[in-house]
């Protein structure tokens, strides 16, 4: 089992935060379709299922339904136990986080997503009108642990990062702030958020599960991928409509031709907005495009207009100093300060610009680039429908380390494309290999693991 502190212990602070922020009983709190449930119901549904799991401490919450993964979710903290979010819902990173957790079982709303797990508990079916009239909130501690979420592992192997009701509730209330402010321009209006970033992925839980929770709006339940299903469930919920998505699943929805109700703003995390593609969003569908900046570590610390801004702007009492090896970061609700590999620049009027990675800066024969930088070329080019560059392991013989590439470039040949960055790019940078691809290995929440693209390249090198 792992070092994590026992929930079930008493905490001297004693200190208690609601699991829920609601006016009314009859509040709408999520969209199955185009059917509402009630806070009151959510309520029930949550108390139905913490009375049913099993007496242990993690959870690994792999529900697909949005909703079904808010109700899990809130019945393992009830139940004073620790969910658990994989980098994914693959068998094997499943597996990794259920073998350092033995004290765990795995919760899902389908047999299929529990099938490899030894201990599963697959959530009931959820008793309609189980509501009661009034509203009766429960507690949680503010030092309770209710959540491990793991790094994305694009740079390395996924970390675990504890979260704590008391943390997630402070940072939810500044996004809270942001998203009002955006998207309900007149008093009493809420917002209705369709994500297509999956609840498990520590964007997705802020701004799809914590946000109508704490944060006054509802959510839909579903999690739609492409893009005339983006379009029917955001024609399922009603007007000041907040599209939570990637830059990815953007530029699907825009290059499709679909046309979409009105909406109040879109959100955008994972990968950073390119601001040619913000403009044509905000163009074509008539809403802002907010990027929000964060990490698993820290949770969302600052935001900016994509179409607009380069510089962040940082959310009130959040604190950056820049450090050899990246970026410190700390706020009133951390436990300890975070350390980034993010490089900023830090601008007056709590603002900064990214200056890349840590692990992204490159330093090739006295030249120095960035795996961004580089990665922003190669999606510049004519023909190019995504791609990215990264740099191989160390050669054991030189110690250089390759720069390779991986482009989805339908019509476009290899030679064609490397030839183009030599327009933009320093020779010492161009990447060898570049490989044409079908598809690029993005995880659910739309981000390249590094293991997935070295094996990724190595499979074109099979088939050449």
């Amino acid at each position: 089992m792992s070092a994590v502190v026992d929930n079930r212990a008493p905490d001297t602070a004693g200190k208690l935060l609601p699991l829920l922020h609601a006016d009314h009983a009859t509040q709408v709190f999520a969209w199955h379709g185009n059917e509402s449930v009630s806070c009151t119901d959510f309520l029930a549904h949550v108390r139905q299922v913490a009375a049913l799991l099993p007496d242990l401490v993690y959870a690994a919450n792999l529900c697909e339904d949005r909703y079904h993964f808010i109700v899990a979710f809130c019945a393992v903290a009830l139940r004073g136990q620790i969910n658990l979010l994989p980098p994914s819902r693959a068998p094997q990173a499943v597996a990794q986080v259920m073998q350092a957790h033995a004290d765990g079982y795995v919760i899902g709303d389908c047999a299929v997503a529990c099938a490899a797990a030894q201990r599963r508990f697959i959530l009931p079916e959820l008793r309609a009108g189980a509501g009661e009239e009034v509203l009766h909130i429960p507690q949680l501690r503010h030092a309770q642990i209710v959540a491990i979420g793991y790094t994305s592992g694009s740079t390395g192997a996924p970390k675990p990062n504890p979260k704590t009701w008391g943390s997630l509730s402070a940072s939810t209330a500044l996004n809270a702030e942001l998203l009002q402010d955006i998207c309900c321009s007149e008093a009493g209006t809420r917002a209705s958020i369709v994500a297509t970033v999956p609840a498990q992925h520590m964007y997705g839980l802020e701004m799809s599960v914590l946000q109508p929770l704490l944060g006054d709006m509802a959510v839909h339940s579903a999690r739609p991928l492409f893009p005339v299903d983006i379009v029917h469930a955001l024609l399922e919920v009603p007007s000041q409509r907040l599209l939570v998505t990637t830059p990815v699943h953007l530029r699907a929805l825009l290059r499709s031709g679909e046309t979409l109700p009105e909406l109040a703003a879109i959100v955008s995390a994972t990968a950073p907005m390119p601001t040619e593609l913000a403009i044509e969003a905000e163009q074509r569908y008539g809403a802002p495009v907010i990027e929000v900046f964060g990490s698993t570590e820290s949770c969302v610390i600052a935001h900016r207009r994509a179409a607009r801004d380069e510089p962040w702007q940082l959310y009130a009492d959040v604190e950056l100093k820049r450090q050899p090896d990246g970026t410190l970061v700390n706020a009133p609700y951390f436990t300890a300060p975070v350390l980034l590999a993010d490089i900023v620049e830090l601008l007056p009027e709590r603002r900064f610009v990214l200056s890349g990675r840590n692990s992204d800066l490159l330093e090739i024969a006295g030249k120095r680039a960035s795996l961004g930088d580089l990665t922003r070329c190669l999606l510049g080019l004519r023909g190019v429908v995504d791609g990215v560059v990264f740099q191989l392991e160390p050669d054991p013989q030189t110690g250089l380390a390759r720069i390779a590439a991986l482009v989805i470039a339908p019509g476009r040949s290899e030679r064609e494309l490397v030839d183009e960055l030599r327009h933009s790019t320093d020779p010492v940078f161009l990447p060898r290999p570049l490989r044409c691809v079908e598809n690029l290995p993005r995880n659910e929440a739309g981000k390249l693991p590094r293991e997935a693209l070295l094996a990724a390249l190595e499979n074109c090198a099979r088939r050449i």
